[in-house]
């Protein structure tokens, strides 16, 4: 017989409280190779990452690329880890905590806020169990911190999240935010921290938005993700007025010999390098916490790549991050997706009590 996890005590006189589920993609427990090696075996296990047969992937994988990436990318990790650990989960942390504060203000202890990561730790499984742990596994949003939907990112997040529900006794009504690549706030968020980066310095002759990459074969399999990346760039640089040679977009991160989405991040700079353009920014509108990606790779790597070839100044303008706009933002989401829920919630403490007197004369102990 399947088991199923035990519930919790039901305590009549506790508030209902309702649970959003924050999740990001992950990150190694250190900048080792033991741990990325640990972190990449759960990363590109996932069927949704590397849509191949799985017995010709496995042998990939564990004949090959296991042997020899983990290596590499923790010497990328050493370049941004900080002493309070990875940047990703230093930011993520934030962005719950910062969620978790905007509602304790406007809707005092009814919403309780978890994060948890596709691979690594904390897991998704950890933070649903938390929720459940704070009275809030009944009704649960999921609010992956992807704007652009890829079934390799937020499809792989749903699989997960209702594997872990699937295994509870009592299954919590469930939603769950696809994207908001078009949010309007979200959007004018990603213009603010780009006009603040113009402040800064003299106007770029160029700006960049750079996407995680995907391979081409998953947007011809009817992936909107590319459709979806154009659109925020579009509509980010309407809301600045930018003129149309101004700005571009491209695809960074990509991996293996297959045919990713063009155009690619680091052959754009390169050109832009040789063309001889002096200043360049680069956004990464797809990140909502700075990484390995936005860190080492654009800020670095790419930004060294572009001097070399004759380019003046990269600057890369930080993910939203903890931002109080970007906080507003996926605040005001989550709320658009749940209103009913917040309209509802049981909290009144007369009503509580009248609850828990019904239930004990039902033989309940709390």
């Amino acid at each position: 017989m399947p088991s199923f996890s035990a519930e919790l005590p039901h305590d009549h006189a506790k508030p209902e409280r309702i649970g959003v589920l924050i999740t990001n993609l992950g990150t190694p427990d250190a900048p080792t190779t033991a741990a990325t090696r640990r972190y990449l075996a759960e990363f590109l296990a996932d069927p949704r990452v590397i849509e191949l047969p799985r017995w010709i992937w496995r042998i990939i994988l564990h004949g090959v690329i296991l042997r020899t990436r983990p290596s590499r990318s923790a010497r990328a990790y050493t370049e941004v880890w900080t002493p309070e650990g990875s940047p990703l989960l230093i930011h993520s942390n934030a962005i719950a905590r910062g969620l978790e504060r905007r509602w304790q203000e406007r809707h005092p202890n009814r919403v309780a806020v978890a994060l948890g990561m596709r691979y690594g730790r904390p897991s998704i499984a950890d933070a649903l169990h938390e929720l459940r742990r704070l009275g809030a596994g009944e009704r649960i949003l999921a609010l992956p911190l992807y704007p652009h939907y890829s079934g390799a990112t937020v499809g792989s997040t749903f699989d997960r999240i209702t594997q872990v529900l699937r295994r509870w006794r009592r299954v919590p009504a469930f939603r769950f935010v696809d994207h908001y690549h078009d949010h309007p706030l979200w959007i004018e968020a990603i213009a603010e921290s780009i006009r603040k980066s113009r402040l800064e310095g003299k106007p770029p002759d160029r700006l960049l938005f750079s996407f995680h990459g995907l391979p081409k074969r998953y947007l011809d399999a009817g992936d909107p993700y590319h459709c979806e990346c154009h659109k925020t760039a579009r509509l980010v640089a309407e809301r600045l007025g930018l003129e149309s040679d101004t700005w571009q977009v491209a695809f960074q991160s990509r991996v293996g010999r297959g045919e990713w989405l063009r155009p690619w991040t680091d052959e754009v700079l390169r050109r832009w390098g040789e063309k001889g353009i002096d200043r360049v920014d680069v956004i990464c509108p797809g990140f909502a916490a700075d990484c390995l990606e936005t860190l080492e790779e654009i800020a670095l790597r790419e930004r060294d790549a572009f001097l070399s070839h004759g380019g003046g100044e990269l600057r890369y303008i930080p993910a939203l991050n903890a931002d109080g706009i970007h906080i507003e933002a996926l605040g005001q989401l989550v709320e658009s997706a749940i209103p009913d829920w917040l309209a509802t919630s049981r909290s009144d403490p007369q009503a509580l009590a009248a609850s828990l007197d019904r239930a004990r004369t039902l033989g309940a102990k709390s």
